[in-house]
């Protein structure tokens, strides 16, 4: 019982003798509470670094920076004697205004009377230039440069993304660096770059008399820290394919995407609607913002970037990969053929089919035509592998292989948003259709890119990536450097390797390139390079199909690898491949030798087709109002008529007659 007794004794000594120790050091042999902020006799200055410099891959910048400046406001620092006419007049700002504006910094949540807040921002060179001789009167109120992003190109908001004052969430995130006011990065590179491109504040503490007035540096200085300046970005963004395809995506709904196969490295990486990134600066920034993250009319969304968070039903790309699990999971062969009598045979229904071809098919000639029937029967045999009562098994063994090629999933990469689309599993069918489900319940359109399959347009450069590389990528990314120096990532330098045998990727590989010399995309033939690729058209309820499109050039080789996808314009060969074997064309040749394609796609629209499907939506909702015609309007096409039936009649008197009133009816 003594022995006990002594320990826990011993043990409340030593914790005791602990916390006095602290106390000491802390009180004693640190500036801690000196530097307190209770203590106002020293005060800290923030200079703010400036923000890292944004470059594409061949040194053109994206993003810079430009001065700006601000107002902060501290409450510890108030003297009671403060001339607030004074200061309302300097700012030429109102008494109410002034009043209103300290009364909504107190109620911000990190809001602190030792904290300086923002009382005002976006200020300009000239507005800091007049009151900087006299804003020392006030010594509550200080001026703060904060260096604002200027950006170099007028497209690209999305990917590059904007910066804004910090929210709840970085605050908690990293508490001893950001303070209520500070700017961060909020979407796009700014955010997935955040800590890099944001550099290090400086601190100095500054000393102040009874009428806090400076008297100098605390301890000489020796406790300032020197401001670090952001690190500057190259990214693996050719902006001359950026630029084209944001061009060729005006007035569409859609993604086009570019990337390496060698490395992983994004090349394009465009969404329409597209963001002029100018729209995040200036004193309009906020009413900008707000404007386009509401922007929902037509099913615009300018802020959603279709090319990393839109999943879509892939539709025949998808066809590349049915054929590579069916060889992996040795329900097919070489040998393999089926037989296409206008589609695919589903008891009373059938799965339709334009292929031409009436005669038994291999994999190559089904891969160069886009038979339905051909992959839907080789899905069929895929969940049939281990008997009916064995489905879910054969349906799991088939998602292995899908996310092995990186769908299902997160890619894990570098970029700040993304989805992982959707591969259905075995529980999947299980849930929805009963432990007894048959593939013709819904699973058998899996084998065609429709279905329960979703891609987004990544995931789909990616898969075609992982193709010609016949099994393997690098997770794709978008920055190439850092300061100069190679993205030190260890994500992007590993190679994955697919579950599917490098020697099931020629028969394949050799279809693909059917599909440019007699298959469904021979008219986007170039004479300058080859070609592999695979045309998509899929369905989508509510409006006209997907038109999708994967490829790859050149096709002994490929160095790039192309997805554009257009929501609702129809044909894959007809919009998507144009758009993808143009970004090709441009990125291998240094120019656009087809014009012709290129001058199609940025005069076409099919803003008419998505106007039409958002009346459709909202009139089934009961939300929609036939519009009221404008009189003025109105009043002008009466006059336009009259004027022209006048004409006819001086021209042919004899067939004189008053036709306005038809006309207005």
């Amino acid at each position: 019982m003594k022995t006990a007794y002594y320990k826990i004794t011993l043990f409340l000594f030593l914790i005791a003798a602990i916390f006095v120790a602290r106390l000491v050091y802390l009180q004693l042999l640190t500036d801690r509470y000196a530097l307190n902020a209770a203590n106002t006799s020293i005060k800290i200055d923030y200079v703010i670094p400036q923000r890292g410099i944004i470059f594409d891959r061949n040194g053109k910048i994206l993003v810079g920076n430009q001065p700006s400046y601000e107002i902060s406001f501290t409450q510890s620092q108030m003297t009671p004697d403060f001339d607030t006419l004074g200061f309302c007049n300097l700012l030429k700002i109102s008494k109410k205004d002034f009043i209103k504006k300290i009364e909504s910094i107190k109620k911000e949540k990190y809001y602190s009377k030792l904290t300086p807040m923002t009382f005002k921002s976006d200020m300009s060179r000239e507005e800091i230039a007049r009151i900087q001789e006299i804003i020392f009167k006030y010594p509550a109120f200080n001026i703060v440069e904060r260096p604002q992003r200027k950006y170099e190109v007028s497209t690209s908001g999305n990917l590059l993304g904007y910066t804004n004052q910090v929210n709840e969430n970085y605050i908690k995130k990293d508490s001893l660096y950001y303070l209520p006011g500070d700017i961060a990065g909020i979407t796009g590179i700014e955010r997935a770059y955040e800590k890099q491109l944001r550099g290090e504040k400086g601190m100095r503490y500054i000393q102040k008399d009874i009428k806090l007035r400076n008297v100098g540096p605390y301890k000489n200085g020796e406790l300032d820290k020197e401001v670090v300046s952001g690190k500057d970005l190259t990214l693996t963004i050719d902006y001359d394919l950026q630029r084209i395809a944001e061009e060729m995506l005006v007035n569409k709904h859609g993604a086009i995407v570019a990337l390496d196969p060698n490395n992983g490295e994004i090349l394009a990486l465009a969404t329409g609607p597209d963001i002029d990134p100018n729209l995040f600066t200036g004193p309009n920034k906020k009413r900008n913002i707000y404007r386009l993250a509401n922007d929902t009319i037509y099913d615009n969304k300018p802020t959603y970037d279709r090319s990393v968070q839109a999943a879509y039903p892939p539709g025949s790309p998808f066809k590349l990969l049915t054929a590579l699990a069916g060889y992996q999971m040795k329900v097919i062969s070489d040998s393999t053929k089926f037989t296409c009598r206008h589609g695919y045979r589903m008891g009373r229904h059938t799965i339709g089919c334009h292929c031409g071809t009436y005669w038994p098919i291999g994999m190559e000639k089904a891969i160069e035509k886009s038979c339905n029937n051909y992959f839907s029967s080789v899905f069929y045999k895929i969940t049939e592998k281990y008997g009916p009562k064995g489905r879910n098994r054969a349906i799991d063994e088939w998602k292995e292989i899908m996310n092995s090629f990186g769908l299902g999933e997160f890619m894990n990469n570098d970029l700040a948003v993304g989805a992982k689309g959707k591969i259905p599993s075995g529980e999947f069918y299980t849930k929805r259709l009963g432990e007894k489900w048959h593939p013709y319940e819904s699973a058998i359109f899996n084998g065609m890119g429709q279905g329960d399959v979703l891609l987004t347009p990544l995931q789909m450069a990616n898969f075609t990536a992982a193709i010609v590389n016949r099994g393997w990528y690098f997770t794709p990314h978008i920055v190439k450097s850092i300061d100069g120096k190679p993205n030190p990532d260890e994500r992007f330098k590993k190679k994955h390797v697919t579950k599917v045998e490098p020697r099931y990727f020629d028969v394949v590989l050799k279809g693909m390139k059917d599909v440019f010399i007699g298959g469904t995309a021979r008219g986007l033939a170039s004479k300058e390079f080859t070609q592999l690729g695979k045309t998509g058209t899929a369905q989508v309820p509510g409006g006209r199909d997907n038109s999708i499109f994967v490829m790859a050039a050149p096709a002994d080789k490929p160095k790039i690898v192309v997805v554009a996808v257009i929501e609702h314009a129809g044909f894959g060969a007809t919009w998507a491949g144009p758009a993808s074997t143009i970004i090709a064309e441009k990125y291998l040749l240094g120019d656009i030798k087809r014009t012709y394609l290129y001058d199609r796609m940025i005069k076409s629209s099919f803003m008419g087709e998505y106007k039409r499907m958002y009346i459709n939506h909202l009139t089934k909702k009961g939300w929609y109002t036939v519009p009221k015609p404008d009189p003025i309007q109105l009043k002008k096409l009466e006059d336009s008529l009259r004027l022209l039936n006048e004409k006819k009649a001086a021209q042919n008197p004899k067939k004189l007659k008053d036709t306005t009133k038809n006309n207005k009816t």
